[in-house]
Parts: structure tokens; C-alpha cells; sequence
């Protein structure tokens, strides 16, 4: 069973760990919203599928909109703006941006009403944490970095952040199906819905020229739908039963650091000593600040676990 764990655990690492470098190459000659669109639309069909053939209940009235809520903002606030910001931005500094929504929840949780207060040592690891984001994107002359980033781009991963966050405190209380994967499924169902239409409000299909989309782009499409989707999640769902939770939880460390390195071994992304810096900073603050939680239960231990896959 060891064996097992660890190689689901390494195909977590590399794929959730990848999809950052898959998204780049897929929006190159497709556009971003529309991308995620097709993305989650047929990753959603082939769960929602899978799952009824396997005896789940499809998800009730109130659950679709619990589902709908949840995937609007996890996919189309979240992989929608990520996709949209790989068009300006790194996919390994992306990964980084993103790896920190930890803090961010820590965050979303302290100012919602009845929400837990953070203790200073969870304070001290987001002043840490925000620390590293400041270095890895702010001005050149205070990060050395020689490479200047999009500000846009770097605004819309940290909204990003905000909408997965927000995403992620509601489905705490949200009505919704019994089986995890039903629950993506139907998610990824209804964000596809919210990508498609902002995809058409943005005009990005109006400039779009289906006859160039290149082959490493449908390949990245491809590899998105059925390894980082489904491939991902079913690896996920798997660990989930049958690994402890502190083990699972460590993809949120590993994946940035993949993420990078996949970026300037594939893609030709600078990797600056100030990239460095920043992962250690960011990625030691988000496991500082997940450590200051012990969860009673399964149960509980899984509602810390902070899916900022993409």
C-alpha cells in the first residue's frame, strides 16, 4: 500500500504540478476563457457520467446552485483570471501567485461573520507569506528582478486568489452531493457555462482564427482535460481514502516548485535568484500557517486542504 500511495502522491505532484505549463501552451493559439471552457465542459460530462454509472444520485435543485456558486468562482474567478494571466505572466511565477492562497483563506475566513480568527503565529506567517509575494512581483529595483512584469496580469492572479478563497469558504456550509467527484463534476458543469459567456462578452472568440491553432496547443488542451482533470482528481480522491492528510496536503508545497521548473525547462521562463527567494518564503509561510491548524477529524482535516490546482 506505500508503494501505492507514493506513486499516486508523484502523479499528483507532476500533474496538478504541470497543468500551470499546460495552460501556457494551450491558450498560445486559443482564448483563455474559452480554453477553460471546453476545459471543464468535457472534463464535467465525463465525471458527472462516470460517477451516475457508478450509482451516485445526480446532485438536487439546491445542490446545482450550491455547485454553480462554488464553480463560478473556483473556475471562472479562478482558472478563468490564471488562464487569462499566463497571456502576460510566467506559468512558474503564476504557480507561485497561486500556491499562496492559503494566506488568502486565512484571510477570507478571519473577516467573514461567526469566521475563526487567525492566532499571531498564523498573523506572523501571512506577513511572512505576503512578504514573498512583494519580492517575487514588486518593483525591479527592489526585487532585482531584470524581467518586468504585466501589472494586469499580476492583478488578475491575485483576484484569482480572492475568488478561489471565496470559493472555497462557501462549499464549508454549501448543500452539496455526497460523492467528491459528483461535486467537481457538476462545478466544473456549470463554470464551463460562466467561462463560455465571458469568453463571448470579452469578444476574445471575435479575433480568434479557429484555422491556427497549433498542435502544442490541443495537445495542452488535451493534456489538461484528461490528465490534469480527470487523471488529477481521481488521484486526489484516491489519496484522500488512503493516505494520512498531512501527506496529501504537501502537493500545495511541491506543485509551485514543479510548476517553475517545468516553466524554464520547457517554456524557456527565467529562473532569477529573486524566484527562488520568493518560493522559499511563500511556500514556508503557507506550511507555517497550515501547521497552526490541527483538524479533530478526517472530516475536518480535509475542509484545510486548499485545492489551488488549476
Amino acid at each position: 500500500m506505500k508503494s501505492k500511495v507514493w506513486l499516486a502522491l508523484i502523479a499528483l505532484y507532476v500533474v496538478w504540478g504541470s497543468t500551470y505549463l499546460g495552460i501556457k501552451f494551450a491558450i498560445e493559439t486559443i482564448p483563455p476563457f474559452f480554453h477553460a471552457g471546453v476545459r471543464f465542459l468535457i472534463s464535467g460530462i465525463i465525471l458527472v457520467v462516470w460517477q451516475r454509472a457508478a450509482g451516485q444520485q445526480m446532485p438536487t435543485r439546491k445542490q446545482w446552485i450550491s455547485t454553480g456558486i462554488i464553480g463560478t468562482l473556483l473556475l471562472l474567478g479562478g482558472n478563468g483570471l490564471v488562464a487569462w494571466a499566463e497571456q502576460f505572466i510566467p506559468s512558474g511565477i503564476a504557480a507561485l501567485i497561486i500556491g499562496s492562497i492559503p494566506m488568502f483563506l486565512v484571510v477570507m475566513e478571519a473577516l467573514r461573520p461567526g469566521g475563526v480568527k487567525p492566532n499571531w503565529q498564523s498573523i506572523v506567517g501571512l506577513l511572512i507569506g505576503f512578504t514573498g509575494i512583494f519580492i517575487l512581483v514588486g518593483p525591479s529595483n527592489i526585487s532585482g528582478s531584470t524581467t518586468k512584469l504585466n501589472p494586469f496580469g499580476v492583478a488578475a492572479l491575485l483576484s484569482a486568489c480572492l475568488f478561489w478563497a471565496m470559493g472555497s469558504i462557501y462549499s464549508k456550509t454549501a448543500d452539496l452531493p455526497k460523492s467528491s467527484l459528483m461535486t467537481t463534476g457538476a462545478q466544473m458543469l456549470i463554470g464551463s457555462i460562466g467561462l463560455f459567456i465571458v469568453s463571448i462578452l470579452t469578444g476574445e472568440l471575435s479575433k480568434w482564427d479557429p484555422t491556427g491553432v497549433s498542435m502544442r496547443s490541443i495537445y495542452g488542451l488535451l493534456y489538461l482535460i484528461f490528465v490534469g482533470s480527470l487523471v488529477g482528481f481521481a488521484s486526489y480522491g484516491w489519496l484522500l481514502q488512503n493516505a494520512p492528510i498531512s501527506l496529501v496536503a504537501t502537493y500545495a508545497y511541491v506543485n509551485p516548485i514543479v510548476a517553475v521548473i517545468l516553466g524554464s525547462w520547457l517554456a524557456a521562463e527565467k529562473l532569477e535568484p529573486h524566484i527562488w527567494l520568493a518560493s522559499a518564503i511563500i511556500i514556508g509561510s503557507v506550511m507555517f500557517i497550515n501547521s497552526r491548524s490541527k483538524p479533530k477529524g478526517k472530516n475536518e482535516a480535509k475542509e484545510v486542504l486548499v485545492e489551488s490546482h488549476q
